[in-house]
């Protein structure tokens, strides 16, 4: 783009000098926001709306910038006849879930009534968007893109039948890619779900046990040797040739499954991969006030490109100007850096963690909470409230309660937990992303629910079941489940090994701990401690501190003790108290090894 200006700008002087007349240059685009203006603007000048839903990290995305929409025809198209909206699809989590299948950068023309005309996925050429923009003109009809979308039946049950999880099963071992580790055969990243699923059956599974660990020790290609952090994704299967985008979403998703990976398989290995990507959080992508940014770009410029950047040395790379960091602040990426640093103490005990989690916490209720238990995603004033944010926050408040015994943050998760069923419930299964607003047009009347939302929020609200005894959090959870469960989701096709965990918890009850001390008895916070750190991923863990009174969900009553104890319940059954850390240790071990039995 800069050598096109420069050309450009020596022509126009030559010109000048040579006394020619010039023709007038072809006006830049005007790129609007994304709202209901846009469809006002466009019915009342007979246009039609081009959305660019980009990614401030997509390469592609400014490659497409530099070059297709620098083009003097694509521009003269769109003036002529487009309404020009371009989105960052990190800040609209609504529009990234309805178009997710189709970037980034995903192209999508809009009719002025809302009604989709055209979807395209990825780089588009000068030459074939004008062909495109052309077309469209010339004949709005809608095109081959832009098919109805299967209406999802939401089963009567809320678990899966039997034929439905056996495809599920089926499709996760057949994903597996037994040469190089992970799941999927093209782009090499960890899919979290299926790795927490293998996790979470390594103790009686060794062939999921060994695909856990070849997948978490393949993944480290990925881990940036020198500043650590995780980069996006390798384009081979060998997990050697990265994309070197750093988005926090994948700092924190790995951070949490190495940090599993080291409880349940013990390889100190995956703690340091874990506090290697932490580091980098840290460092590069968390604000001063303690709240984490959202990315950080592959390359600085054309010519120095990640792959020229991320071979230099630490100095070397502080010479240079740095890949540009994204520095918005949202509840939901902060919700999942909660999370995962919470990952993080319990494996290790390091109050740093703790701190950090918490720090994160009090911002974004200061500065996001809209209420309620709700959050906005990034504080701005009618913009509409996501799932996404209030989950994530939710899922933070809950994985801070395990690691604390603190009650207010089972307040807080509970009434996020409410804030998701009064604003984003569909009522035939499910959750949106977004509650579809009154007035909303063409594709917009129909809300969007995402597969990977409706797994937290079936996870989420069975798990707060469990931890407050509400037998409401489960209807809460079933909702989601029905429609998990629906032939169309649960369809054996995709891989969805989450729907799987979810349909695992609800069906059975969490390994539950409880600590039973003052909280300011060292015997119990050593407990405690040891509690945190067995190798079990689903788990209820409480502490009950009797000055506090009757604990959340007394569904065990405990006996009065003249020192601290911890309790271990497992099926029908609860252990005699233990005293000491190795103790709970073995009959943690113990009391998992007969519920399996």
């Amino acid at each position: 783009m800069k050598r096109f200006l420069y050309v450009a700008a020596l022509l126009a002087c030559a010109a000048a000098h040579a006394g020619a007349v010039t023709a007038p240059r072809t006006p830049a685009i005007s790129w609007r926001g994304w709202s209901d203006d846009d469809f006002v603007q466009a019915r009342a000048e007979k246009r039609f709306v081009l959305l660019d839903l980009e990614a401030v990290w997509c390469h592609w995305c400014h490659v497409m910038d530099e070059t297709t929409y620098q083009d003097p025809r694509v521009r003269q198209l769109i003036g002529q006849r487009y309404v020009a909206v371009r989105v960052d699809q990190d800040a609209d989590p609504a529009l990234a879930a309805r178009y997710q299948d189709y970037g980034w950068p995903a192209t999508v023309v809009l009719a002025a009534d809302g009604s989709e005309i055209v979807k395209r996925r990825g780089y588009l050429s000068p030459e074939a968007m004008a062909s495109l923009l052309a077309a469209i003109i010339k004949d709005p009809s809608p095109g081959p893109s832009v098919v109805a979308e299967e209406k999802v039946q939401p089963a009567r049950s809320a678990f899966l039948d039997p034929q439905a999880r056996k495809a599920l099963m089926t499709t996760y071992f057949e994903s597996y890619d037994g040469e190089y580790a992970g799941w999927g055969s093209v782009q090499k990243f960890i899919d979290a779900d299926s790795l927490e699923l293998a996790l979470t059956h390594a103790k009686e599974a060794p062939k999921e046990a060994a695909m856990a660990r070849s997948t978490l020790v393949a993944a480290t290609a990925l881990i940036d040797p020198v500043w650590g952090g995780v980069f996006q994704y390798s384009d081979a299967r060998d997990w050697k040739s990265p994309h070197f985008e750093k988005i926090i979403s994948f700092q924190t998703q790995y951070v949490r499954m190495y940090a599993a990976g080291f409880r349940v398989l013990g390889d100190a290995a995956f703690l340091t991969a874990a506090q290697s990507i932490d580091r980098y959080v840290e460092q590069f992508l968390t604000s001063a006030e303690g709240v984490v940014y959202v990315s950080q770009d592959a390359d600085v410029d054309a010519k120095l490109t990640g792959h020229v950047f991320y071979a230099l040395s630490d100095a070397e790379r502080r010479r240079q100007p740095n890949p540009h960091i994204d520095t918005h602040v949202y509840a939901r990426e902060n919700g999942w850096e909660i999370t995962a640093l919470a990952a993080l103490y319990d494996a290790t005990g390091e109050e740093g963690y703790l701190a950090r989690a918490r720090r994160a916490a009090a911002w974004v209720q200061s500065h996001r909470a809209l209420g309620a238990g709700g959050f906005s995603h990034d504080g701005r004033a009618g913009a509409p409230a996501t799932l996404g944010d209030t989950l994530a926050m939710g899922q933070g408040f809950l994985a801070l309660y395990a690691s604390t015994g603190e009650r207010s943050y089972l307040v807080q998760a509970r009434q996020a937990l409410d804030f998701i069923a009064g604003h984003f419930s569909v009522p035939d299964g499910g959750y949106a992303t977004v509650a579809a607003g009154a007035g909303a047009r063409g594709v917009f009347r129909t809300s969007v629910r995402d597969v990977d939302e409706n797994i937290g929020v079936a996870r989420f609200g069975n798990a707060l079941y469990h931890y407050g005894g509400d037998a409401q959090a489960r209807k809460h959870s079933q909702h989601a489940m029905r429609y998990l469960a629906s032939a169309q989701i649960a369809d054996g096709e995709h891989l969805r090994s989450g729907i799987l965990l979810a349909d695992d918890e609800l069906a059975n009850d969490p390994t539950h701990v409880t600590i039973v001390g003052h909280r300011d008895d060292t015997s119990a916070q050593s407990l405690h401690a040891a509690a945190l750190r067995y190798p079990v991923l689903y788990r209820r863990i409480d502490w009950w501190d009797k000055r506090e009174g009757a604990m959340p969900n007394p569904d065990v009553r405990y006996p009065e003790l003249a020192r601290a104890a911890a309790f271990i319940c497992t099926g029908n059954a609860c252990s005699q108290p233990v005293f000491s850390s190795p103790d709970l240790a073995q009959a943690l071990r113990n009391a998992t090894s007969a519920d399996r039995e």
